[in-house]
């Protein structure tokens, strides 16, 4: 197919498609390309990356098993190890490097989610701006600017080529095709679990675009060549396929599961009821979609609200069930607008909150797949609202070209916010409020910079909204342990260890303040806690070591004094 253009020289469809993924890199890159000027962040960086051993070990074989076998951060996910061990061993300590493969992998889901949708809908228009939204939006700069969530653009890329697997597959569904599918799929499990859903998607698009199956049995006006749509099933053929999809998806989560609870990731019922979850839930629904349509005031962390009038709650639920049913009656004429909808809220139900894990209410990186959905009714919606209109062919580029232009200068600023610690944390503080996690975070980040007193006033401030916050009684009692404040800082300590008891660190450092006094055997029994709850904790050993070392030398001085 040739498509004239208006100097009259003609452009294949071969041609145009790569004119497209040029465009899709170059505005990607243009949003993002200030990130290879970023620092490291104090949050989950640490130990992902820099302070981690194993990472800074790149790969050999000991890291390698330790990816497959370890469940650190409350996930199993080797592959995403892997990859930031491979950075590791191109770039060492410098956080450039990192920043780029994530900008990097980015564009290429870009790229991937419009050839996808390309071959799924043969539309090219509709499917560039899938991706050019996918790839300017700034509720995604979160999962590109902050090098922990490689996992975010890595599960997203093997997602991508799951869905390419497939389209191939059900065009010629032979068993190499589908092993291939399995393997992406896998790869996708192992680098974040969050394609548990994708089963569920792979579903829909066989509903639209792909036409393998109908919501009802009568056949439904078809976009796709017949040589793709011949092979239509059914919906009990359309699921006994996707069982080993299924099987593999339970399994990652089962994994997930004991992996977060191992490390007292998932809250409990008392913390989180769930009246409250189910709120939350229903409430982020809609939030993501207001920050979709008008993506302002973005953080890092949003804190979670443990109460909201029922007028919200219920307005919520009424508006998403009414969006539902609207569009669930425009099914078999709109399919777009059903498959759209339902990937969007589908693929939010792990990272919804009715199985709470962390302390946020809603994460601005929970949308990188979501809001696909979201996009395609959209691309297809939008234009059937101007029906036959006569500007109609003139007005859609020129609003398309403008909410795209207004968006990647809206990313272009929120990735600057993601420049360090500091700048990231303190914006969050002005965008958001009674957001403990800032605070406690700015004042570890003023800490490392030498400006202990406004890293304790910034402590203080978390504790005044969250007063059982352990770690900032532990990080003021490292201030103060810093300036010779023993005492002071050993009862910060000891708070630190009423909430959180087998803090090995609070023990440890209790011991140094108390070994900084010459309380010796205070000091042994302090780091003796330490190794009995970290067995492994090596600061501990070596104290351990100095202050018995300590005691033996007071002790021959004080014979010596005697003699």
């Amino acid at each position: 197919m040739t498509t004239a253009g208006p100097d009259g020289v003609s452009v294949t469809d071969g041609q145009l498609r790569v004119i497209v993924c040029l465009i899709l890199a170059a505005v990607a890159f243009a949003v993002f390309w200030n990130v290879q000027h970023h620092d490291f962040i104090l949050y989950d960086d640490p130990p992902y990356v820099f302070l981690n051993p194993h990472v800074q070990s790149g790969l050999t074989g000991a890291s390698i098993l330790w990816a497959f076998t370890t469940m650190e951060m409350s996930n199993w996910h080797p592959i995403t190890w892997l990859s930031l061990m491979l950075d590791y061993d191109l770039f060492r300590l410098n956080p450039a490097g990192y920043h780029w493969t994530n900008l990097l992998i980015h564009i290429a889901n870009g790229i991937l989610l419009f050839t996808v949708f390309r071959r799924m809908t043969q539309d090219i228009w509709k499917s560039a701006l899938v991706a050019a939204l996918f790839a300017v939006h700034p509720l995604h700069v979160e999962s590109v600017a902050w090098i922990s969530e490689r996992k975010d653009v890595l599960s997203a890329f093997f997602w991508l080529l799951t869905m390419g697997a497939y389209v191939r597959y059900a065009d010629r569904p032979v068993t190499g095709n589908y092993l291939l599918l399995l393997a992406a799929f896998v790869l996708g499990l192992m680098a974040k679990p969050m394609l548990v859903t994708l089963p569920f998607v792979l579903l829909l698009l066989d509903v639209w675009p792909l036409r393998r199956l109908s919501f009802q049995s009568k056949r439904i006006n078809q976009t796709l060549p017949d040589n793709m749509a011949a092979g239509k099933i059914t919906w009990p053929y359309a699921l006994w396929e996707k069982i080993p999809l299924f099987f593999l998806a339970l399994l990652s989560s089962v994994i997930t599961y004991l992996a977060q609870m191992s490390w007292n990731a998932v809250g409990s019922l008392e913390a989180f009821p769930l009246d409250v979850r189910l709120a939350n839930a229903l409430i982020s629904y809609v939030h993501y979609i207001a920050k979709m349509l008008w993506p302002a005031n973005l953080a890092f962390f949003y804190p979670y609200v443990v109460w909201w009038p029922p007028w919200i709650v219920g307005g919520a639920a009424f508006l998403l069930a009414g969006v539902t049913i609207l569009i669930l009656k425009e099914r078999e004429t709109r399919p777009y607008l059903t498959v759209g909808w339902l990937w969007y809220l589908g693929t939010l139900v792990p990272v919804i909150g009715v199985v709470q894990v962390g302390s946020q209410s809603m994460a601005d990186r929970y949308t990188y797949i979501p809001l696909i959905g979201l996009f395609i009714m959209i691309a297809w919606g939008v234009p059937g609202l101007f029906g036959n209109w006569r500007f109609r062919k003139t007005f859609l580029p020129v609003l398309s070209v403008g909410a795209l232009t207004v968006l990647a200068l809206s990313s272009w600023q929120q990735v600057q916010y993601w420049r360090n610690s500091v700048t990231l944390f303190e914006h969050a503080l002005s965008v958001t409020s009674k957001n403990y996690l800032a605070h406690h975070n700015l004042g570890v980040a003023l800490f490392l910079e030498g400006r202990t007193d406004d890293a304790v006033r910034h402590y203080n401030a978390a504790l005044k909204i969250k007063p059982d916050y352990a770690d900032a009684h532990y990080n003021i009692g490292m201030a103060l342990t810093a300036q010779g404040k023993y005492e002071e800082a050993i009862h910060r300590y000891r708070e630190a260890l009423r909430i959180k008891p087998d803090n090995a660190d609070a023990h440890n450092n209790i011991g140094v303040a108390m070994a900084a006094q010459g309380r010796y055997d205070e000091a042994i029994r302090c780091y003796s806690d330490a190794l009995r709850i970290r067995s492994g904790h090596e600061k501990a050993r070596a104290n351990l070591a100095a202050a018995m070392a300590g005691r033996e030398a007071r002790k021959r001085n004080v014979q010596t004094t005697i003699r």
